[in-house]
């Protein structure tokens, strides 16, 4: 599935990240299951960006007002920041966009992201005690991350009809 640019249909982007989140949560869920934790971190991490930039899609007025500017794409097209934004997620990014939008929306979107942030670092790095490469000190706690962040991409999910 090649997922469509917010410039060129907002809605259609927005309904493939939203399919994209759903996809990903469920290949979590089931990685999880298996005990493949780190893929499952992975996974779930990819679904919440992807669930964060199709709850983007209806402020990107919003955040043109924080990510003010241009972006010049491979193909030399100009779009606006906010819109790059969108379109790629970069993991850079994701506190700042779910910081803001927090503040319009709420639902924890802000936590969340620092969940899958965290899940995303776990990913890479595994476990590690001493807390120097990873914030999970055991499976249980990151177990404990993955659940609740997996549970809030399904009712923000199910919340928007899809």
């Amino acid at each position: 599935m090649e997922v469509t640019k917010p410039w060129i249909d907002d809605k259609k982007y927005k309904q493939d990240r939203l399919t994209e989140a759903k996809y990903e949560a469920e290949l979590a869920k089931r990685f999880l299951e298996n005990g493949l934790f780190r893929n499952a971190a992975g996974k779930a991490f990819q679904a919440w960006k992807a669930l964060l930039a199709a709850i983007s899609v209806d402020y990107v007025q919003e955040l043109s007002k924080y990510f003010k500017g241009k972006k010049r794409m491979r193909d030399g097209r100009i779009v606006n920041y906010a819109e790059w934004i969108i379109a790629v997620m970069p993991t850079s990014k994701m506190s700042s966009v779910a910081q803001i939008l927090d503040s319009i929306i709420g639902n924890d979107i802000e936590a969340y992201t620092d969940i899958a942030i965290k899940l995303h670092e776990f990913q890479y790095n595994g476990l590690d005690k001493s807390g120097e490469v990873s914030r999970y000190p055991s499976i249980e706690f990151m177990k404990v991350d993955l659940e609740k962040l997996l549970k809030a991409i399904e009712k923000i999910i199910a919340s928007k009809g899809y």
